[in-house]
């Protein structure tokens, strides 16, 4: 009985010790300071895609949203 305790107290100490080492090491990689890089958009991300359409001039009317010309 004495072997099967000692042997569950040492399996909880190791996965007590590996889940602290884990969370150790999650929270140094989160922490480690990294270089941003900043994102420049294409030209075909900048042009105008919005089109106000028959339908979007039906949604702004039935709940209504100040007309906008």
């Amino acid at each position: 009985m004495q072997d099967k305790q000692q042997a569950a107290l040492s399996r909880r100490n190791f996965l007590r010790a590996f889940g602290g080492a884990s969370t150790a090491a999650v929270a140094t990689v989160a922490l480690t300071p990294t270089e941003a890089l900043a994102y420049g958009p294409g030209q075909e991300e900048m042009r105008a895609r919005y089109q106000e359409t028959d339908h979007i001039k039906a949604y702004y009317r039935v709940n209504r949203y100040p007309e906008h010309k």
